[in-house]
């Protein structure tokens, strides 16, 4: 136990909405701690993005105290109390289900698929997945309490499996994206007995529920350190296990150049979620898929179909394959679809073609992309993402001009790769992957 003096962790640093649940546990006479990444980003001086709990009470008896909270969960449950949009999640201390005891817990191949099984703060700290999110912050006598050695390995900037990281991983194969995200996130180095089993273990990702899997692509890529996760991903073989039609497209070089409009476009979001920025799911997967989309539309062409309906077709047939690893809801690969489709509608500009294609809500996710594949794919395309800048910036009478002059969508030029530029695209305003 490390005393209040002893830390940095202030309680004006707390939300005010946990602290009130922490009250009310610790006045009905439970136990309660705020535990895991707002505890661990409190001792790194960080500003934590949420706020957890953990208490000794069970989940019918949080939700007894409090009225603005419901349960959730299937594999394990937990309470949510309502603060208006602020959520406070309260977890019962979790224990283990040895000695053949299975009544709560149930393991299929070495996975769990349930764990309700409760138990005491040591053994709660024992299960949870890194020594660095096993810290508690006592609300009694504000000590931290530690028994996994994550202070240690806070200082140290080492991320570290607590238990035998194999069978951790077998546990819950998540826990292997996770890691690769806290390491990305906090520039931390995995301890070596965490990582040698990664990539053996990597096909095991394809036993998650693809759904579960979205939620933790956007933690992976909309948290603020994408390309540093993204490089992980790719170092320890676990990408391809999410994205394996863009893993292959990746490994092929064309023209001598390797593909980079992923890492620009995680370059670019990165940067929007630093300047706080919106960003969207949509304009991610357009990224992260665009390649064999692109690859699967030149094929249709080859064959003599029109480029918007090669577009179209490709788009399906890379969506509802890549929705079997990891889903996509319908609101947003609609969105995608639409960003990749307008990429041959924006080569049409004549007429009043223009002026229409401006008005719509996904033009300016749209024009984003273009400015992301001329920047990293295209030279050819950089003319085109200039006149579209002009156009956006001109007078009716300048743009008039713009469309007369503009050349005809029809003929085809040979497509030639660029070296990668060290400027960044545009973005101007806040409309770029922001959903209607």
């Amino acid at each position: 136990m490390v005393a209040r003096p002893e830390h940095i962790i202030s309680r004006a640093s707390i939300s005010e909405n946990a602290l009130k649940v922490l009250y009310r546990l610790k006045a009905a006479g439970f136990e309660a701690f705020l535990v895991g990444g707002g505890v661990r980003d409190l001792l790194l001086g960080r500003e934590p993005k949420d706020f957890d709990i953990a208490t000794d009470a069970h989940p019918e008896e949080v939700r007894d105290l409090f009225r603005n909270s419901r349960l959730i969960g299937r594999r394990f449950k937990l309470v949510h109390v309502h603060f208006g949009r602020e959520i406070m999640e309260v977890a019962t201390f979790r224990g283990t289900h040895d000695d053949g005891d299975d009544t709560e817990g149930r393991v299929e191949d070495g996975m769990i698929l349930r764990d309700n099984v409760y138990g005491t703060l040591e053994q709660d700290a024992w299960r949870r997945d890194f020594t660095i999110n096993s810290l508690y912050y006592n609300i009694k006598d504000f000590s931290v309490v530690d028994y996994t050695g994550g202070l240690k390995d806070l200082e140290a900037g080492l991320l570290r499996v607590i238990g035998d990281a194999e069978q951790r991983y077998v546990e819950d194969p998540v826990r292997m994206l996770r890691a690769v995200r806290f390491a990305g996130k906090l520039g931390f180095r995995i301890h070596p007995d965490s990582e040698a089993p990664i990539t053996a273990l990597g096909e095991r990702l394809e036993a998650v529920p693809p759904a579960r899997l979205f939620d933790e692509i956007l933690k992976l890529f909309l948290s603020g350190s994408g390309v540093a996760t993204y490089e992980l991903l790719r170092h320890y073989d676990l990408f391809r296990h999410l994205f394996p039609m863009t893993d292959a497209s990746l490994a092929e070089e064309e023209g001598g150049f390797p593909h980079t409009l992923v890492l620009r476009g995680l370059e670019n979001t990165d940067a929007r979620i630093a300047e706080g920025k919106p960003v969207t799911p949509a304009f991610l997967f357009a990224v992260l898929l665009w390649e064999p989309v692109r690859v699967r539309a030149q094929q249709l062409m080859a064959e003599d179909m029109g480029e918007i309906q090669a577009l179209q077709v490709a788009s399906e047939d890379v969506i509802s394959q890549q929705i079997q690893h990891v889903s996509i809801p319908k609101r947003f690969s609609a969105q995608t679809r639409e960003i990749w489709v307008m990429q041959a509608r924006l080569k049409r500009r004549n007429g009043k073609r223009a002026a229409r294609l401006l008005e719509l809500s996904r033009f300016r996710a749209a024009y984003d992309f273009l400015l992301l594949r001329a920047e990293s794919e295209e030279a050819d395309l950089q003319e085109l993402a200039d006149w579209w800048t002009t156009y956006q910036e001109s007078d009716e009478g300048q743009r008039a001009a713009l469309v007369r002059g503009a050349p005809s969508a029809g003929s085809k030029k040979r497509r030639r790769r660029r070296k990668r530029r060290p400027a960044q695209s545009d973005n101007a305003d806040d409309g770029e992957q922001t959903p209607d």
